[in-house]
C-alpha cells in the first residue's frame, strides 16, 4: 500500500478509536484531567519531534495561535470530553464528524446548493440518532448538543489554522504553539474541576496506556502521519479518510463498550455521512 494512504487510513482508526479510549478514561478522569495530560504528553512528544523555537512576528501572527488554542484544543475538547460523560461515544463521534460543515459556514467560501442539501442530511441524522436511541433523557440530549456545538468550536480552529498555514512555518511547531495556548487554558479549568481528594486508583497499567495512546499517538504522531498523508496523496484524497472517523467509533463502542446500534441510530449515521459526502461535492 502507498505510505500516503497507509498514514491517512491508521490516523482515522486511531482517531476513531479515541472516543471510546476517552470514555474508559472518564470512570477515573475527570474531563479536564484527561484533557491536561493528553496535550501535556502531546507536546512534549512534538518537541522531541521537533525541538526548534518558533519565532512568530508579533502580535499579528501570535493572536492566531492563541485563537487556535482556545478553539480546538481546549473549548473543542472539553465540550466532546463532557459530552462523552452524558452522551454515547458513538453519538458523540458521529456528531462531532459534522465539523467541515462549520469550517464551510465560517469561511468567504461560495457554497452550492449540495453544500446545504448535505447540511440538512446530517441535521436529520443527529435527531435520529438523539432522539432515536434506547435511553433518551436530558443528559443525553445535552451531550448529544455539546457535541454540535464542539463541532462548531472545531470551525472557528480550521479557519484560524488556515491562516496560521499561510506564514510558511513548519507544520509541527505550529501545532506545538496552539497546543501550549490550549494549555495554558486547559490549567485554569483543572483548578476548578478535578478530582483532587478523592479515592481513585489512577496509575493503573490500562490507565496509562489509555493516556499514551491519546497524547503521544492521538495527538502528536497522527498530525505527523496525516501531513505526510497530505504530501503524498493530496489533500483531498486524504480528507475522504474523514469519513472513516465516525464509522469505526461506532463498531468500536459496540465491541468495547457494548453499546447497542439501534435501528435509529444506524439511520442517524447513516444520513449524517451521507450529508458529509454530499456537501463535498
Amino acid at each position: 500500500m502507498n505510505a500516503g494512504y497507509a498514514a491517512a487510513l491508521a490516523t482515522a482508526l486511531v482517531w476513531g478509536l479515541t472516543f471510546v479510549s476517552t470514555k474508559i478514561l472518564l470512570v477515573t478522569f475527570t474531563p479536564v484531567e484527561i484533557l491536561f495530560i493528553r496535550f501535556v504528553i502531546g507536546t512534549l512528544v512534538l518537541f522531541i519531534i521537533a525541538p526548534r523555537r518558533l519565532r512568530t512576528k508579533g502580535w499579528d501572527e501570535e493572536k492566531y495561535f492563541i485563537i487556535a488554542g482556545l478553539s480546538g484544543v481546549s473549548l473543542y475538547y472539553f465540550m466532546e470530553n463532557v459530552a462523552l460523560v452524558w452522551s454515547t461515544a458513538s453519538n458523540v463521534g458521529v456528531i462531532v464528524s459534522t465539523a467541515p460543515f462549520f469550517t464551510a459556514l465560517f469561511s468567504s467560501e461560495k457554497k452550492s446548493r449540495w453544500f446545504f442539501i448535505g447540511f440538512i442530511a446530517a441535521i436529520l441524522g443527529i435527531a435520529a440518532m438523539s432522539f432515536g436511541s434506547l435511553e433518551v433523557s436530558k443528559e443525553t440530549l445535552l451531550g448529544d448538543l455539546l457535541s454540535l456545538l464542539a463541532a462548531a468550536t472545531w470551525g472557528i480552529y480550521s479557519v484560524a489554522s488556515k491562516k496560521i498555514s499561510t506564514f510558511g512555518y513548519s507544520s509541527i511547531l505550529t501545532t506545538r504553539r496552539s497546543f501550549l495556548y490550549g494549555i495554558i487554558a486547559i490549567a485554569i479549568l483543572v483548578l476548578f474541576w478535578n478530582g483532587w481528594g478523592t479515592e481513585r486508583d489512577v496509575f493503573t497499567a490500562a490507565n496509562i496506556l489509555h493516556l499514551l495512546f491519546l497524547g503521544a499517538i492521538a495527538s502528536a504522531l497522527c498530525f505527523v502521519m496525516w501531513n505526510v498523508a497530505v504530501s503524498r496523496i493530496g489533500a483531498i484524497r486524504t480528507s475522504v479518510f474523514i469519513y472513516l472517523v465516525p464509522v469505526v467509533t461506532v463498531v468500536a463502542s459496540a465491541i468495547f463498550l457494548g453499546e447497542r446500534i439501534t435501528p435509529m441510530t444506524g439511520l442517524g449515521t447513516a444520513l449524517t455521512l451521507l450529508g458529509l459526502v454530499l456537501s463535498g461535492k
